[in-house]
């Protein structure tokens, strides 16, 4: 064996993820199987379809608080890279919509105590999951001020009311939206390909938090297609919720968390 040969083995094991693009994480699912997740998890949210707005509305109810607090303590500057914080936590978040879809196929009662009190299947592993993501979270945010002061230095954040007029009234301003958008798509493609199927996962599976987001990172790697149209439905989607004041988020939190659930189910390796 050569020594490539057994640092590849030496990944493989402590990992337990063998290379990617393997057949054995190939779906050869059609670009549009999102939408196909999106039916399954529509008639999901309907069926008994008051615990799940509930749900979306209880996280309608947190989102709308935070926000609040923002512009409370003169944190508003820091309002859009905390939006796009919120899809990637959003996964940890949805943990009681997947309760619901899984409760449903196999055929057990639903309720919004149920989802509420949901227990993962991996405990602690999801907890260490959640927290990890939020560390990314934080990990962005502070990129995302570091990004505005290597633009423009220590000048005020001008308000809500004017940042859009610095931005586009000025080629710094749109040199920073540039960089902003690119690094910030890095770090949100980052949290979708970690947190895609792993929460599913530790909530379905007794595995530890690095194997199923290890797991959940070769999923998305070897239906690569299939993932970047899912992760462009959930970013339309998301903008809706925004663009209404986040009151969209009562039936798009739910719906898109019932549809990740669906896109596990089609996607996840059997068990060993």
């Amino acid at each position: 064996m050569s020594e490539a040969d057994k640092s590849h083995w030496l990944l493989s094991e402590t990992s337990g993820i063998e290379e990617t693009r393997n057949a054995r994480w190939q779906r050869h699912l059609p670009v549009e199987a999102g939408f196909g997740w999106l039916g399954a998890g529509w008639r999901d949210l309907m069926r008994q379809p008051g615990p799940s707005l509930a749900y979306g509305f209880g996280i309608f109810l947190l989102s709308a608080a935070f926000v609040w607090l923002l512009f409370s303590f003169g944190f508003d500057y820091i309002l859009f890279p905390a939006l796009s914080g919120f899809m990637i936590l959003a996964p940890v978040l949805a943990v009681g919509l997947y309760e619901k879809s899984r409760a449903i196929e196999e055929g057990r009662p639903v309720s919004f105590r149920r989802m509420l009190l949901t227990r993962p299947g991996s405990g602690a592993q999801a907890f260490f999951a959640g927290l990890l993501l939020c560390l990314l979270v934080l990990l962005w945010m502070r990129a995302a001020v570091l990004i505005y002061a290597l633009f423009f230095g220590v000048r005020p954040f001008p308000g809500m009311d004017h940042i859009v007029g610095q931005l586009t009234g000025d080629p710094m301003g749109w040199a920073m939206i540039v960089v902003g958008t690119a690094i910030g798509g890095i770090f949100a493609a980052f949290g979708l390909t970690v947190s895609a199927f792993s929460i599913p996962m530790l909530l379905d599976r007794r595995t530890d938090a690095l194997t199923a987001m290890g797991t959940s990172m070769a999923l998305v790697w070897n239906n690569l297609a299939p993932m970047i149209a899912w992760g462009a439905i959930v970013l339309v989607l998301f903008a809706i919720s925004v663009a209404t004041g986040l009151v969209g988020l009562i039936v798009i939190f739910p719906l898109l968390g019932h549809a990740t659930w669906h896109a596990y189910r089609t996607v996840a390796p059997p068990e060993e």
